[in-house]
């Protein structure tokens, strides 16, 4: 059963940077539409970012547009999202989850939760001074 590793989280200051990384121990990842979401406290959990197993189109939420950018290493079998001017608002637990149907992409909404099958643990990432 596929299982996805995230790794990367941690403190930062506001205006820093993070790079979260998905991993797949067993699996091949550019096989599948990797997300991003995150949940905040008392917050739902919503989605930051996607990058389309079919044609590597990518989504992102426009509270991180502009500053987060999603890509996969297929030589190292991982997708990253890249923090930039991490703000105290981006404060979360940080999810990476795949979509495992065949030809699976990310479309131009927000993805939906429903759709992605396999979940990491989760990454704390915490934007303080």
């Amino acid at each position: 059963q596929l299982q996805l590793v995230e790794s990367g989280g941690g403190l930062a200051q506001p205006g820093g940077s993070l790079r979260l990384s998905c991993a797949a121990p067993g699996f091949t990842l550019h096989y599948y539409t990797i997300g991003w979401f995150r949940q905040a406290p008392g917050k739902e959990r919503e989605g930051v970012s996607c990058i389309s197993s079919s044609d590597g189109t990518t989504y992102y939420a426009d509270s991180v547009k502009g500053r987060f950018t999603i890509s996969r290493d297929n030589a190292k079998n991982t997708v990253y999202l890249q923090m930039n001017s991490l703000k105290p608002e981006d404060t979360a637990v940080y999810y990476c989850a795949a979509n495992t149907m065949y030809g699976s992409s990310c479309g131009t909404a927000s993805p939906d939760i429903a759709d992605f099958n396999s979940w990491g643990q989760g990454t704390q990432v915490t934007v303080s001074s």
